[in-house]
């Protein structure tokens, strides 16, 4: 019979909203697991006093640097005993789920009967990495728990100044927005770099994350060291038919005001049939009986606004790819920032392309390694050193695409500009 639960008025609150609780699902786990009604009390210690009182440790399985973050608790009595004991420790295993988060509901109910049985029965899918958090574990239980799910094919994930987890959309397995196979690229550069995710020896987290096109839907370019977006380079793909029928239904000023005006670049727009321009790469939609929709594909920026808008009527081009960026994450040091583009665009379709982007990635973790001063992450090493420092030590060429904004002093020496030139349309070319 599980312990006594704790007056909880604060954290009772938390339950009186519209929204559904995560006090609720706790209480559910504490009537018959004595380390959530003990998590709870300390809980509602830490809202009356707006502290925390978790410190770290030392935990860990035979073979493994990371992927446990280790929570021992700091609310004790005169004696040095823990107030609530069954909570005293509160350990986490970070584990590694499949690329693109799929799952069977077997594995899911086996995962938590793994949990309820070694620890609280707390689960998160997903953290920001990518791992399935299993949270609240004794540390006597710790190397039992990871052996049953590691004889199971599931391995430990990143924590600590490692590479961590990675993440990619569900892309090519569901969606028809998906302009590479998002999965084999997070397998192909994480299984090729795991030691640096089971034995942290870098100066900071590190982390990928792949999303299938520009909707990102993982955040890999707020998130990730090294964000790898779906793109396309020729002109989109029109279904016409389709088109019409979201016109018919929604009515022309609804493709005005929830389409066109909002495309950021002004690539979308309304004219009458007969009128339209003859410009390369610019597309005639036929809309209804009088007007077409025009799209200016060499000043669309892929936003995907009308192509979610409009599902099936609009999609990718044909000629797909992916775009790279480098340097995105939370706030820290310098402040939230989003990726830089080092590589605008390469094809990722051929086992050879596949590899040019594990060693991509495997250049840029090894500067990382070598150059970033503790507690750094990749974008204020870049900050920091100079992204021109940066792509000439990972043996990248600048690319025009690469520039943020537009310079400020007019005045640009032009020795050299032909060649420059020409290894640009070389490139551009390729």
């Amino acid at each position: 019979m599980a312990k006594k639960m704790y007056d909880t008025p604060m954290l009772d609150q938390l339950e009186s909203g519209p929204w559904p609780s995560f006090v609720t699902g706790l209480k559910r786990l504490a009537k018959d697991n004595d380390m959530m009604v003990d998590l709870l009390g300390q809980l509602e210690e830490s809202y009356k006093t707006k502290k925390g009182f978790w410190k770290g440790g030392t935990v860990g399985v035979f073979g493994y640097g990371g992927g446990v973050i280790p929570r021992f608790t700091e609310l004790k009595d005169e004696n040095e005993k823990p107030i609530y004991p069954e909570a005293a420790e509160f350990h986490t295993l970070r584990i590694q789920p499949p690329a693109g988060m799929h799952y069977d509901t077997k594995t899911l109910r086996w995962m938590c009967d793994v949990w309820e049985k070694h620890g609280s029965g707390l689960i998160a899918f997903h953290g920001q990495s990518g791992d399935i958090m299993f949270q609240g574990i004794k540390t006597e239980n710790v190397q039992a728990a990871f052996d049953e799910l590691n004889e199971n094919g599931f391995d430990l994930g990143g924590a600590g100044p490692a590479l961590r987890t990675s993440m990619s959309c569900v892309g090519a397995a569901r969606c028809e927005l998906s302009c590479f196979d998002e999965a084999r690229a997070l397998r192909t550069v994480i299984n090729n770099n795991l030691d640096d995710m089971h034995r942290p020896a870098l100066p900071y987290k590190f982390k990928f994350k792949f999303s299938g096109c520009g909707n990102d839907c993982v955040n890999s370019i707020q998130r990730s060291d090294m964000a790898t977006i779906g793109t396309w380079r020729d002109n989109m793909q029109v279904n016409e038919e389709l088109v019409q029928a979201w016109v018919a239904k929604n009515g022309k000023g609804e493709l005005v005001n929830q389409v066109i005006n909002m495309c950021p670049t002004k690539a979308l727009s309304l004219k009458k049939i007969g009128g339209e321009s003859k410009a390369e790469g610019v597309v005639a939609v036929k809309v209804d009986a009088e007007d077409c929709m025009e799209i200016d594909n060499h000043n669309c920026v892929r936003c995907m606004h009308c192509l979610n808008v409009i599902p099936g009527g609009l999609l990718p081009g044909k000629d797909k790819g992916v775009t790279i960026l480098v340097g995105g994450k939370g706030v820290l040091k310098i402040g939230a920032t989003m990726g830089t583009v080092v590589i605008p665009f390469m094809k990722l379709e051929s086992d050879d392309d596949f590899e040019k982007l594990n060693d991509l990635a495997r250049n840029i973790l090894d500067f990382f390694a070598e150059n970033a001063l503790e507690h750094e992450r990749t974008g204020e090493m870049i900050d920091r050193i100079g992204l021109v420092n940066f792509l000439e030590g990972i043996g990248l060429d600048i690319d025009p695409n690469m520039v943020a904004q537009p310079r400020s002093n007019p005045y640009v020496r032009m020795d050299g500009w032909e060649e420059e030139v020409a290894k640009w349309e070389e490139r551009k070319s390729a």
